[in-house]
């Protein structure tokens, strides 16, 4: 497998950037893909003087690790990382060769303390844009403490591995042997998993803010920066940068930019907030409001933070079905990322709930790596727009119920089928399949707000044109709220709005 021009160009110049030797330590067989792996660190050695390889036996083949000369990382490829996982070959060369890590140091600070041995391997597919973040995230550590592993593996080329671990979601990470969580993770989320997080005390002590920005997508982000433009004392708290737009692949319609991805998105939307004297509080979830001289956001590790207007940009995520089996089944066959998860269905026959855009555009883009797709639509039509449903139609291996209501998603261990009903005849009916991928849109992040502020009965918080809501000095912003269309430039609009409306409110109290 010779690389092709495109990879090569951008190779040669990041490896200009390394900063000493790299030696990557190569355990391959006879098959396909051991020679793959192979051709991949043969064609890296060549590109550049600082990269030796050594034949060698490691636990996996094929699989190779990337270590400094006389001292081995723990950083372990099992698999070929191009596709998504590029980047993280990139970034362990440079990162290995002694090139410093774009991390914030109190991260690194954390990472360096971590105390005892920890061996992380983390399922992955090549095409789930949500690994690369796990696999990077696990890779520094590997590199910054000795007492830490990371060893990538790919579900595709280890089949037998991730079906007798019955893996069935991406990323997937265990530690020491054990599941230790599955989905996007930053350094900070693995490190407060871990028990390291921000400590609570220290945050209650932090002085109030003018404006506290709860939740970091692009309403946040759009609503801290215009906060902190006025000069005033901004605070955004998040679980992580991004929001739900860390979940969506192609952004076509982010007017003056023809095509970007979610992630790429998120990250420049992070690096637009650090841009300004804003106080960011990552890894955290708020849990209470409450409007005292000042207002209160406590947190879920039992923090208070204080500010005089609060913008409340907590986003959405995706809408459960709600029938028996779809909690117990999740990622052992139950769904919500066709990217992520789809190549581990390949050659199996899957279902898709909804038949709104982001349900046909799933259900079209499993087909290509699944037997067969049944798509289940609770109205009598699909609602996706025409051009989807023409090309649905199109395809060979999808059958599409209208009509009908999901009853339930079986299954003993793992996802066995899924019964629905015909709703004009009420019959019963079950079809046998492995996977079930919900896609019928999304729910808004306001339940930790019930009782305290008004919301629509789809627990939307209603806002006026300003972006205030029901609390005197409570602004809200982005899918959390009554806006009737969900997108990301509507959502940075009203994150703009929210702090225009916050500052004036300061102004006049």
């Amino acid at each position: 497998m010779a690389l092709d021009a495109d990879i090569k160009a951008q190779l040669a110049q990041y490896l200009q950037l390394m900063e000493g030797e790299v030696l990557l330590k190569v355990s391959a067989g006879d098959d396909s893909v051991s020679q793959e792996t192979l051709s991949l660190v043969n064609e890296l050695a060549e590109m550049s003087a600082n990269i030796k390889v050594e034949h060698t036996t490691l636990p996996r083949t094929p699989s190779f690790s990337v270590n400094r000369p006389g001292e081995d990382t723990g950083v372990t490829f099992a698999g070929v990382p191009l596709g998504h996982e590029f980047t993280s070959l990139v970034l362990a060369l440079l990162q290995v060769s002694g090139r410093a890590p774009k991390a914030e140091q109190a991260t690194i600070d954390q990472i360096k303390d971590l105390k005892g041995e920890y061996h992380f391997e983390t399922y992955i597919s090549l095409t789930c844009h949500n690994c690369p973040d796990v696999v990077q995230a696990l890779n520094l550590m590997s590199v910054l403490n000795s007492g830490v592993t990371s060893t990538m593996i790919d579900g595709a080329a280890f089949k037998s591995e991730v079906e007798s671990k019955d893996v069935m979601a991406v990323p997937s990470v265990y530690l020491n042997g054990e599941f230790f969580g599955s989905g996007r993770m930053t350094a900070e989320e693995i490190l407060a998993k871990l028990g390291t997080g921000p400590d609570a005390s220290e945050l209650s002590d932090k002085a109030p803010y003018d404006v506290l920005v709860v939740g970091g997508g692009p309403a946040g982000a759009s609503a801290a920066i215009y906060a902190a433009r006025k000069g005033i004392r901004t605070g955004i708290v998040a679980e992580r940068f991004g929001g739900q737009v860390m979940e969506t692949m192609g952004i076509e319609n982010f007017i003056g930019t023809k095509y970007t991805e979610g992630p790429k998105l998120a990250a420049s939307l992070e690096e637009h907030v650090k841009e300004y004297e804003i106080d960011v509080m990552k890894t955290l979830r708020a849990k209470r409001l409450e409007k005292k001289e000042l207002i209160e956001i406590e947190l879920e590790n039992g923090a208070v933070l204080k500010s005089k207007t609060v913008i409340l940009s907590t986003g959405a995520r995706w809408r459960n079905v709600g029938v028996p089996g779809e909690a117990e089944f999740k990622n052992k066959g139950v769904a919500y990322c066709p990217h992520c998860d789809g190549p581990l269905f390949a050659g199996k026959h899957v279902a898709v709930i909804g038949g709104g855009n982001s349900g046909i555009e799933a259900a079209i883009d499993l087909a290509g790596i699944v037997s067969h797709v049944t798509v289940l639509e609770f109205m009598p039509e699909l609602k996706a727009d025409s051009v989807l449903q023409k090309r649905l139609y199109s395809l060979p291996n999808v059958t599409v119920h209208k009509n009908v209501q999901t009853k339930e998603i079986t299954g003993t261990d793992k996802v066995n089928g899924i019964t629905y009903i015909e709703r004009d005849t009420g019959t019963e009916q079950h079809v046998e399949l492995e996977g079930v991928f919900v896609q019928i849109g999304l729910v808004p992040n306001t339940d930790w707000l019930a009782e305290t502020l008004e919301r629509t009965r789809f627990g939307e918080i209603i806002v006026d044109n300003h972006g205030a809501t029901s609390i005197p000095g409570v602004f809200a912003a982005g899918d959390c709220t009554n806006s009737p269309f969900k997108q990301i430039i509507i959502s940075m609009g009203s994150g703009a709005t929210a702090a225009l409306g916050a500052f004036d409110y300061l102004i006049r109290n």
